[in-house]
């Protein structure tokens, strides 16, 4: 029988957390390891915990959740933001800064246990309410030259196949929509993709998404 899943619950506000670690704990498959009232409690239990996730608030005292998110991405540890905040500016800092994930607070239970084992997984997880608008302004956002041939020379150690698999990340889509699309296995669609990262030197595939867009692959 496979470990539960060790997960870091990181808001400044105590009932929330409270009700997120009750969520989380009503599944047999997730332990709560660590709770933190701040982003800078968030990096220290991520360093000294090493949890699988750190479910991250965006706005904590100390180090806000984008720069904790940064510093625990940095420590090998995978970050799913759970906020009140949907504004694009959010979104795209917490993106950028390496979170695997950005789900609202107003989402159900079963969506937020969803995502802490999608992230775990190494798959990305967005809330239905930001989708459309990063998937847009991945589609649509017209690169400046540099960032297009920046992102060229990135791709070029990819095979043909990472960079259909890295053109799919682009559109946002899940490990078994790869292989559905590519008509291989799921395991095989995670495998290349966990290669693409590592040839990109990519901390989620939310940024991977981002260097495709850059590329032109979507």
């Amino acid at each position: 029988m496979s470990r539960p899943l060790r997960v870091v619950v990181a808001d400044d506000h105590a009932a929330v957390r409270a009700g997120v670690t009750a969520v989380l704990a009503a599944d047999a498959g997730i332990e709560v390891v660590g709770e933190a009232a701040d982003g800078r409690a968030a990096i220290l239990q991520a360093r000294a915990l090493r949890p699988d996730v750190v479910l991250m608030d965006v706005r904590m005292p100390r180090a806000d959740g984008i720069e904790a998110t940064a510093a625990v991405v940095a420590e090998g540890v995978a970050v799913l933001v759970l906020t009140t905040y949907d504004v694009d500016e959010h979104v795209d800092g917490a993106l950028a800064a390496g979170a695997s994930g950005y789900l609202l607070k107003t989402a159900e239970p079963g969506e937020i246990v969803a995502g802490v084992r999608r992230v775990a997984a190494g798959e990305g997880v967005l809330a239905p309410e930001v989708t459309r608008r990063v998937l847009e302004r991945l589609r649509h956002a017209a690169p400046a030259a540099p960032a297009r041939a920046d992102a060229e020379v990135l791709l070029a150690p990819l095979t043909a196949r990472e960079r259909e698999v890295l053109a799919g990340l682009g559109e946002g889509l899940s490990n078994a929509q790869l292989a559905a699309r590519l008509g291989i296995t799921e395991p095989t669609a995670k495998s290349h993709v966990s290669r693409i990262l590592a040839k990109l030197d990519a901390p989620s595939r939310m940024r991977a998404a981002v260097v495709a867009r850059d590329a032109g692959l979507v």
